[in-house]
């Protein structure tokens, strides 16, 4: 099962990988850093640990029978999708708080001001730092913030 997810997880990042060299740009027409640079770094770095990961694995040679957790798997790859589906329509911040709430009441059923605060700041937060302090763009959507 391990094997099978790395192996899945690493296609996926050597996707991401090869749009982020082949679409993107490394440096911005005015010589400073370009849409590129983080995620180049970061699918290059996804790329090695997968690869890393996913031979050890396959060196270790266990058999393992399903996860008892596949479901959980699943739903998390499903809210996922619906995440980045829904950066376009309901724009970066209310995605983030409607993915972190849903997710959150998924996992931690128990905690629900805690689910509710991190919801809400987490996603507040990382729009301030990249809006606000990187002056990066966040997908607006349908929302006009």
């Amino acid at each position: 099962m391990r094997a099978g997810f790395l192996a899945g997880v690493l296609l996926l990042a050597g996707g991401y990988t090869w749009l982020a060299f082949a679409e993107l740009a490394w440096l911005s027409s005015a010589g400073r850093l370009g849409p590129g640079f983080f995620p180049r770094i970061v699918g290059g770095a996804l790329v090695v640990l997968c690869a890393w990961s996913l031979a050890a694995e396959l060196r270790r040679g266990a058999r393992e029978r399903l996860s008892e957790f596949w479901r959980v798997t699943l739903v998390l790859a499903l809210l996922s999708g619906l995440f980045v589906a829904a950066l376009d329509v309901l724009g970066g911040l209310a995605s983030m708080i409607a993915y972190l709430a849903v997710t959150l009441a998924f996992l931690n059923r128990r905690r629900h001001w805690q689910n509710a605060l991190l919801a809400v700041l987490l996603p507040l937060g990382i729009y301030l730092l990249f809006r606000v302090w990187l002056n990066a763009a966040v997908p607006r959507g349908l929302l006009p913030f």
